[in-house]
């Protein structure tokens, strides 16, 4: 190799070496800078992570070999939001909604008593409800009272077990809840569903509705005003609570369930948010519904529970279903029989 060929390589190196340097030597400078920046900051801020936390909550995904949505996010601002709703807001004011309610229910019964029939039990019943109904019905029910205990437990037990029953106690019962409320739920939907099925077509709104409206259906005195099968009490009940809040509860009770599905976790958020509300309103509305369908109304029980109601009791509570029932408009099965509850209550 010749002196002149030495030469030229080692001036491209060199030059190599110079272009090269400030490239080099600034992410060592930053990273000086930054190092510098916050030992000045331990000093001046003690405990001051702003920048670190102000990087985790950025929501700019990092890297990670874990596969899924969000998985390369650290912390969600989102979460912070959940957070303070789920443990402020919505415990605060749906247990005292629930409180109101039961207290207004107490009130009521107090006041007003059991609703008794205005006129003598004929002993000749009408089928009112065929097994397919209340199958349906009771199925819900049974199902609706199992997942109101265990959700209370899981929404309100921090706040009112745990103090009284201690941890231990209180995390047996949570996880017991839990599991409850994740398998009884999915028979509560499929009962949902078959008791939407029974009654939609008589929860159809009428003309009639509104007189009964105006008239509160009699609850604060008075006949009750001329209905259909299921009167306009009975029809805001099926559409608010069972097809709107109790779908409500279905569809974001499922997206809780099964994770797995890849939903990122401001879908669970806000699923576990709608998920409190609607449950909290439908127990709300569902504690005035058992109200009436128990002591509230003489024979109301045993219509369910039966399937037949004396003549008085549907021409009194739901005259227009009784008229069709009587001109033969609507086929119902009727027999000359005496209710016993009915005839030992009245």
């Amino acid at each position: 190799m010749s002196h002149l060929q030495r030469a030229l390589r080692w001036i491209a190196l060199f030059a190599i070496v110079v272009l090269a340097a400030p490239a080099w030597a600034q992410p060592a400078a930053n990273s000086q800078e930054l190092a510098q920046q916050q030992q000045q900051r331990r000093i001046d801020q003690p405990g001051n992570n702003a920048p670190v936390w102000r990087e985790v909550r950025s929501g700019r995904a990092q890297s990670t070999l874990v596969p899924g949505p969000e998985i390369g996010v650290l912390v969600l601002s989102s979460g912070q939001t959940w957070r303070a709703l789920h443990g402020g807001p919505i415990p605060l004011y749906g247990g005292g909604l629930l409180i109101v309610v039961v207290l207004a229910i107490a009130a009521y019964f107090l006041l007003r008593g059991t609703i008794e029939l205005h006129g003598k039990p004929t002993g000749r019943l009408i089928q009112r409800f065929g097994s397919f109904d209340r199958i349906a019905h009771w199925s819900t029910a049974l199902t609706f009272c199992i997942m109101a205990v265990s959700g209370l437990v899981i929404l309100f037990g921090k706040m009112v077990l745990l103090p009284v029953t201690g941890h231990t106690l209180f995390s047996w019962l949570a996880a017991l809840s839990k599991n409850v409320h994740n398998f009884v739920g999915l028979l509560f939907i499929l009962s949902l569903l078959a008791t939407i099925v029974a009654f939609i077509r008589d929860n159809l709104p009428q003309a009639a509705d509104f007189k009964w409206i105006a008239t509160a259906g009699g609850l604060f005195g008075g006949r009750e005003a001329p209905s259909g099968r299921f009167n306009a009490g009975e029809k805001g009940w099926f559409w608010i609570g069972v097809v709107f809040l109790g779908i409500a509860m279905g569809v974001t009770g499922v997206i809780l369930l099964f994770p797995n599905f890849d939903q990122p976790r401001t879908t669970m958020q806000i699923a576990n948010i709608v998920h409190d509300i609607a449950a909290v309103l439908f127990i709300a509305l569902g504690l005035g519904h058992i109200y009436m369908g128990t002591i509230g109304m003489r024979g109301a029980y045993q219509a369910m529970r039966t399937g037949f109601v004396d003549e008085t009791w549907a021409k009194e509570h739901h005259e227009l279903w009784y008229d069709d029932v009587k001109s033969g408009k609507v086929q119902a099965r009727t027999q000359d029989a005496v209710l016993p509850d009915m005839q030992r209550q009245h």
